[in-house]
Parts: C-alpha cells; structure tokens; sequence
C-alpha cells in the first residue's frame, strides 16, 4: 500500500509540476509581446481590443499547445463512451448553468464582502474584458478557443491521466485545478463548480464533445448574449442618470430604453426560470450522481496528502492561491 501511495504521489506531482511549468510558459509568450509592444507601439496598448489579442493569440498559438504536449507524456485511461440523448443534453444543460450560476452569485457574494471589508470593490476582470472588447474577438476567445482549449486540458487530460487512481478523485482535482487556473476569486467559484459537473460527465460519458458544447452554450449566453443586453439598457447611462439625482434626467432615461429594458426583462425570467428547473433537477435525480466503476485506490484519509501536498501539486496550488489574493487587494 504504501508503495501505492508513493507512486501515487509521484503521479500528481508530475502532473502539477507539468501544470505550473506551462503556466509560467503562458506567463511568458503573453508577457513578452505585450512588453515588446509597448516598447515599440506603446500607443497600441491602450487599444483593448490589441491589447487581448496580444495576450490570447500567443496563449491559444504556443502557450496552450506546449501545456498538451506536456500532459499528453503522462499515461493515460480513457472513460468508457457511453451515448447521450438530446433530452439528457437538456437536461445536463439546466443543471449546468443552475450551478454555474449559484456558485457565481456565491462568488460575487464572497469578493463584495471582501471589497466592503477592504474599502473598494474587487476587480470583475472577465467582465470588464467581456463588455470593453470587440465582440467577434470576444466570441472568438470566450465561445470557441477557451471552450475548446480548456475542456482538453482540465476534462481529457486530467482525468484521464489520474482516472486510475479513482474517478473520484480526477473530477476533484479536474474542477480544482480548473477553478485555480482562471486566477481569481470571481472565477474561481463558479469554475469549481461548473468544473466539478463537467467532469463528472465526461467520466460517465466519456465524450469531450458534449462537455465543449456545455461549456460553449454556457460562454455564449454570459459572454455575449449577456453582454449583447446590457449594451442594449446602457449600464453607463443608467449609473450616470442615478449619479445626477434628477427624477428628469432619469425618465429621460427610462423612456429611451424601453425596448433594452423589455428585452432585459423577457432574459431574465428565462434565466430565473433556467436556474430553478435546473435546480430543481439537480434534487430529483441527486441519485444518479454516482459513479458504479470508482474504486477507492487511496485509502480513506490519505487523499488530501497524496493528491495535494507533493512538490508539483503543492507550488501549483500556493501559486494560484497568491495570484488569487493579489487580485482581491490589488
């Protein structure tokens, strides 16, 4: 056994010193044509939409690539396929964006306490990317690459790397390493969660492609849909006709945005409406989520000290931990 437990730890060590050794290459080929630009362009930086392309398109490109040519050296077992029909789509849908969304507005909950406690807001900095960007380029990143990208990484090549040391454990750690790697607390939240039930589908489906179309659906309606709307009821005006304190300026407001505010109105009884049917599915098949083909590997009580507290897991997990806190009181 404790040859088992030390082979084990071997194993996710390896995994996380694969892991924090792609992250400081993506720091790298992100951080050095931003630096160069700015040299050389300086006033191309204060440009948004150049500025994202300069950090993505090298993440995407080189960044990314040399993470999966890492982790594709670890040995592997694939989940066996098992189909899905298109109401278990469905329904694996609503039960997704239910707990995308709870554990989101968990997470806002948490950073404006913090932001309270500290005397300023905390930085939402996927939402200020999403709303100040050009939306093809946001759609192209957030509905296509990130989908793509990170469902082989965190879903395929995680779980399939440490699925034998039990199912239980790949999703953890698969939904995990997911949620430290966007970097902050805003995120970290909802794609722990979001990555823990992703996970537990690819295990059971063995299927990458319908964990990408989740996960596309799920970026395409917070990333542009949700988006698209808040453009429609002018957030800025809103904020600006409030500040001003006059009952005028303010119905002016309003009566030029009653189309954007009708919309707003129909999405978000959907999206209430989403989020209950997917809870409400989430207690009644409760049940369902198990996992017939785990067996326990790492005997109750060591898990914690053999997955996490290893050399490479241990530097990736303090190292997103601090990028996590410096966020929060930058």
């Amino acid at each position: 056994m404790e040859d088992t437990i030390k082979q084990a730890r071997g194993s996710f060590s390896k995994l996380g010193g694969f892991f924090m050794l792609g992250t400081l290459v993506i720091f790298a080929v992100q951080l050095l044509p931003a630096f160069i630009l700015q040299i050389v362009k300086p006033e191309w930086m204060n440009n948004g939409d150049i500025a994202l392309l300069v950090t993505i398109i090298p993440m995407y490109v080189l960044g990314m690539p040399f993470l999966i040519w890492l982790l594709k050296k670890l040995p592997a077992q694939t989940p066996q396929r098992h189909a899905m029909s298109a109401g278990q789509f469905g329904v694996s849908f609503l039960m997704c964006y239910a707990i995308m969304f709870c554990c989101n507005l968990l997470g806002n909950i948490v950073t404006m306490v913090i932001g309270l406690l500290k005397g300023g807001a905390v930085q939402n900095t996927i939402l200020d990317v999403a709303t100040s960007s050009n939306m093809v380029i946001t759609f192209v990143y957030m509905v296509i690459c990130a989908p793509v990208f990170e469902e082989y990484i965190f879903r395929k090549l995680i779980i399939d790397s440490t699925m034998r040391y039990g199912q239980g454990v790949a999703i953890l750690l698969s939904g995990l390493m997911f949620g430290l790697f966007h970097g902050n607390l805003n995120q970290f939240v909802y794609a722990f969660g979001l990555g823990l039930f992703l996970a537990f589908l690819y295990v059971r489906t063995g299927s990458l492609k319908i964990t990408i179309a989740l996960h596309m659906i799920i970026n395409f309606l917070g990333g542009i849909v949700g988006v698209l709307i808040l453009q429609l009821i002018d957030m800025q005006g809103l904020t600006e006709a409030l500040a001003s304190g006059d009952t005028q300026v303010l119905m002016e407001y309003y009566s030029s945005h009653l189309a954007g505010w009708a919309v707003y109105g129909v999405y978000a009884i959907l999206i209430l409406a989403a989020v209950i049917t997917g809870v409400v599915l989430l207690i009644v098949f409760r049940k369902r989520f198990t996992l017939p083909g785990n067996e326990r590997v790492i005997p109750r009580g060591k898990g914690f000290s053999t997955v996490i507290l290893n050399p490479g897991m241990a530097v990736y997990c303090l190292f997103w931990l601090a990028m996590i806190l410096l966020q929060l009181f930058q």
